[in-house]
């Protein structure tokens, strides 16, 4: 017996470019776009663990990402470096490595559903051939194994009564609504919970765009009001001095997914906090200390119409309050939804699991 042979793992070489590259990738997330704050923090970090060589410095490096058109001044000759879209695009790429692994490209993508049928993928089910299967589908080793049992070794045939045929998976496109709360809870304590949200976010884009592009992907934040963002505005998302408008970031998705015309649709939702504002007549009603029935009513109203519309809505809850879960396991039982109470560290393995899980059933 061979066994196994173990050896030392070696990490992949790299340029200078490329390992400084990394960690500004992360940085310029961290730091919401902010090229300048970025790179003080770089040069920060390559003074405490020496990331650089003796022959490339920050200042080779800054130059490289000019020269690479990873950034641009923002008007000729302003001095005022932004970042570009291939950056943008650079950072979907790393959170999706980082969050869901490095993914094989696939078809072009529809979610399976339980039902067999006419679709695009082959499953493992086979079932007598019937007039009108295509002949790419006849299982040939089980058509052949049928004709030698039917016919025998000697007289060998295969007739129309021995063809198996391979069942086909029917698909479905899901539209997805991602709801992320950017009140100003999301980075108190000391915690910064704003980052791996918007992480999460430019991954499940990615995803999305990769290997299911005929599926849809908008992206909500909500604070005191609710509205939509552009995949290419995550990395410069920043957390402000909101109140939590749960409601506002709920109809706004809902009025998003009535728009939509696939059949499966779906919110998610990533948030800290309870809700504790709502508008009315123009003018906002808020309340911090604990929660407000009035607010709170408002919420599961909107969790029932999502629940009559056949709309789930999966909680990624990132605090871990009894009386803030308290309120998330009355606003998931009201949308017969699902709830995660998640650390931040497991966040984007919560949402991806939760994603690829649902593109096997249809919602009802």
């Amino acid at each position: 017996m061979l066994g196994y042979r173990f050896s030392n793992y070696n990490q992949p070489n790299q340029t200078p470019f490329e390992k400084l590259f990394d960690i500004f990738k992360q940085l310029i997330t961290y730091t919401s776009g902010d090229f300048g704050e970025a790179i003080s923090w770089l040069t920060e970090l390559d003074k405490e663990y020496k990331l650089t060589e003796p022959d490339y410095g920050i200042g080779d490096f800054i130059q490289e990402l000019k020269d690479r058109g990873y950034i641009k001044d923002e008007e000729p000759g302003s001095g005022n470096i932004v970042i570009t879209a291939k950056t943008e695009q650079a950072i979907r790429q790393q959170a999706l490595e980082k969050i869901f692994g490095k993914l094989k490209k696939g078809k072009s993508g529809n979610h399976s559903t339980k039902y067999t049928g006419s679709g695009e993928e082959m499953s493992s089910d086979t079932r007598p051939f019937q007039f009108g299967d295509g002949l790419e589908q006849i299982s040939m080793l089980e058509s052949l194994k049928n004709a030698q049992v039917n016919n025998g070794i000697g007289n060998f045939q295969i007739t129309e009564n021995d063809l198996e045929v391979k069942e086909k998976e029917h698909k479905t496109q899901t539209s997805t609504v991602l709801m992320i709360d950017i009140s100003h809870s999301m980075i108190l304590y000391g915690e910064d919970r704003i980052t791996p949200a918007k992480n999460v976010a430019m991954a499940l884009s990615e995803l999305i765009k990769r290997k299911y592009p005929k599926d849809t992907l908008d992206i909500i934040v909500f604070g005191d009001d609710a509205w939509q963002i552009e995949v290419k505005d995550l990395p410069y998302l920043k957390v402000g001095p909101f109140h939590t408008n749960t409601v506002a970031g709920l109809e706004l998705a809902m009025d998003l997914l009535r728009r939509r015309k696939n059949a499966n649709k779906q919110i998610f939702m990533i948030t800290d906090g309870k809700p504790t504002c709502i508008k009315e007549h123009g003018k906002y009603y808020k309340n911090s200390f604990g929660l407000d029935q009035k607010i709170l009513n408002k919420c599961l109203t909107l969790a029932q119409s999502c629940r009559r519309l056949k709309i789930p809505v999966t909680t990624f809850m990132v605090a871990s309050d009894p009386y803030l879960q308290e309120f998330v396991h009355d606003f998931t039982e009201a949308n017969n939804g699902k709830a995660f109470y998640t650390s931040l560290q497991g966040l984007g393995e919560f949402i991806f699991e939760d994603f690829e899980r649902n593109k096997k059933r249809t919602f009802k």
